[in-house]
């Protein structure tokens, strides 16, 4: 009936027991057996270690939500807890469960719908939805994916090479920093604004962590870079009151640029015992999105105006359970996703398998590539092993460890990101592109050979959209 694995004492990548080490396996099993039979795994705690008088299980339960997590991502259907493992644990299995549905593909009941219904408190009729705005005119980033996507890759039918800024679009994160100030990251985006780049992405709470707003962050942008911003918008701290309430008043703060993610769940970090709340994932966010664009709230009632809110998604083409990843991005783009956001990427077969079969799509939408430019070998083993939807091939860890660090690992990493984007920007509307470090001039780098960080870049871009 199952398939599993338990425990992992001593043997594994880590040494040392402990879900990293159950992970490994559990995901050899998942692409050994497929869904013909769950798998189901439970990891210890790893080897305890004597710390002063005591003995200490070193995998601590915010370690253990974030492989929960991966494993359910992985195609693991069951997860559980051995040696070491205390109520604590599983009850951060269990918040991971919450999140993923119990691990399989269960999306909560749509919150939003764009159907005529009857509103049961007082039996008047709800609204009618109406057309949403074109994605050409709901604001300059959508406007300019747009034009691309119709003029220059024939919505998917045809493949040509960008000319630079003019027929490219970059969008670069950059997230608040700790504290009060925004002086670094505005500074930041004043020199990524001025290099040619489109849009400044900024992520809500990236990996669990505690920051400013990403909502305040972009005003502040805005309003003193005339410069656009895409938002991210994660399920996993507001509900769904909370949610609907951020929506409407980032509308109003001329926030229309979303990124819809489920969002990570809390880790090790700041406050690793803050409560994940998942009321809907990225799939029912988006309907609501959506409604909102059709003029009616979640309840099915006219609102009192329609949004024009450009929503993009985010898939991983490199995803342990494709099959899954794949089936749920076909329900993001139901559900009113209009542009894809990947997950960095290093191997072309990866991307090519993703680009191919999103084109065999009732409906498919634009893509910008995820770049994640390396700096260094232990930042590149990091990100493999470490952060979920992250993987790195052994040959690319192997080109960074040869490399060493310092300027030599920033070179190699800028050349493997230029790489993979020589390789497919003929079929993309451009790329995102993910800084590790703060190294933001590592980005404009990346893109020097489509004529961004030249003196004429950010009026070619202008010249273009005007």
């Amino acid at each position: 009936d199952v398939v599993g694995v338990n425990c992992g004492g001593g043997w594994g990548r880590v040494g040392e027991g402990g879900p990293a080490a159950i992970y490994d396996v559990a995901e050899e099993m998942v692409k050994a057996v497929g869904s013909s039979v769950p798998v189901l795994a439970c990891p210890n705690a790893g080897h305890p270690k004597r710390v002063g008088h005591r003995n200490i299980y070193m995998a601590t339960e915010e370690y253990f939500l974030v492989y929960a997590k991966r494993l359910f991502k992985s195609g693991v259907r069951l997860v559980g807890g051995c040696c070491g493992t205390r109520p604590p644990h599983i009850a951060s299995v269990a918040s991971a469960a919450r999140m993923f549905g119990g691990g399989s593909d269960v999306v909560p009941s749509p919150p939003a719908s764009t159907q005529t219904t009857k509103n049961e408190k007082n039996s008047k009729p709800a609204a009618v939805a109406k057309e949403p705005i074109p994605v050409s005119e709901r604001t300059k980033l959508s406007s300019k994916i747009a034009r691309i996507w119709k003029d220059r890759l024939a919505s998917g039918k045809e493949k040509k090479d960008p000319i630079g800024p003019e027929d490219f679009v970059v969008s670069v994160e950059v997230n608040p920093a700790p504290g009060l100030s925004t002086e670094k990251p505005i500074a930041a985006a004043r020199m990524l604004r001025d290099a040619g780049v489109d849009v400044l992405n900024i992520a809500d709470g990236p990996r669990a962590t505690v920051r400013m707003s990403n909502s305040a962050l972009a005003e502040d942008m805005q309003r003193k870079l005339s410069t656009e911003t895409i938002l991210h918008v994660c399920c996993r701290d507001r509900n769904l009151l909370g949610l609907m309430s951020d929506l409407l008043g980032n509308y109003t703060r001329e926030l229309h640029n979303l990124v819809i993610i489920t969002g990570d769940p809390p880790k090790m970090g700041d406050y690793p015992k803050a409560t994940a709340v998942f009321d809907v994932d990225s799939i029912g966010l988006l309907k609501m999105a959506k409604g909102l664009n059709c003029g009616i709230d979640p309840a099915g009632r006219d609102f009192g105006g329609q949004a024009r809110f450009f929503c993009a998604t985010g898939a991983e083409p490199g995803a342990v359970d494709y099959e899954r990843e794949m089936r749920r991005l076909r329900e993001k783009i139901d559900a009113g996703a209009e542009l894809v956001m990947t997950q960095p990427v290093y191997d072309p077969a990866v991307m090519r398998r993703f680009l191919d079969d999103l084109a065999q799509f009732p409906h498919p939408i634009p893509v910008l590539m995820g770049l994640c430019p390396l700096v260094s070998s232990r930042n590149a083993e990091f990100l493999h092993n470490e952060v979920p939807g992250m993987s790195i091939p052994q040959g690319i860890r192997d080109r960074m460890a040869t490399a060493g660090t310092g300027a030599n690992g920033i070179t190699e990493g800028i050349a493997i990101a230029r790489e993979m984007l020589d390789e497919f920007k003929s079929e993309i509307v451009g790329c995102y592109i993910m800084p590790q470090l703060g190294k933001y001039e590592a980005a404009i780098s990346v893109l020097s050979e489509l004529g961004y960080g030249q003196p004429d870049s950010a009026s070619r871009r202008d010249a273009a959209a005007a």
